[in-house]
């Protein structure tokens, strides 16, 4: 597997564990005392392709993946900092919302990313014919 299938297919992961955590959180929207939970991957994203900050390797080409390869499995992470009722629910349903939103764009993003990627392995495959 190529390193952007690699990539893409975790990107499609965490958008349906985003989808799954969401959808916990709209569920619980008034249940006493429920903190809402998140998912944590594109700051992995970010670090594995080096656009953080971070240790700098030195690389021959800019094609080659960081060293020690890319470990981006999607973490769900509870918000227990904020309170949104007086009941201790933290669950604001217009954020839910927008997170449903933005996380439809993304999966339908990397979706669109991957037919084009598959397309292309296809076209080589077949010599450019179709």
């Amino acid at each position: 597997m190529t390193p952007a299938l690699y990539v893409l297919e975790k990107a499609l992961d965490a958008a349906t564990l985003r989808q799954r955590v969401i959808a916990h959180n709209v569920a619980n929207v008034n249940t006493p005392g429920f903190k809402r939970s998140d998912v944590s991957f594109e700051e992995k994203l970010a670090r594995a392709l080096g656009v953080e900050p971070g240790v700098e390797l030195y690389r021959t080409h800019p094609g080659h993946l960081p060293a020690g390869g890319l470990e981006l499995t999607p973490e769900v992470v509870p918000d227990n900092s904020t309170t949104m009722r007086q009941d201790g629910n933290n669950v604001d349903i217009d954020r839910e919302m927008v997170d449903l939103v933005q996380n439809s764009l993304n999966f339908n993003f990397a979706v669109q990313q991957l037919n084009g990627r598959l397309a292309m392995l296809r076209y080589v495959i077949n010599e450019g014919r179709r």
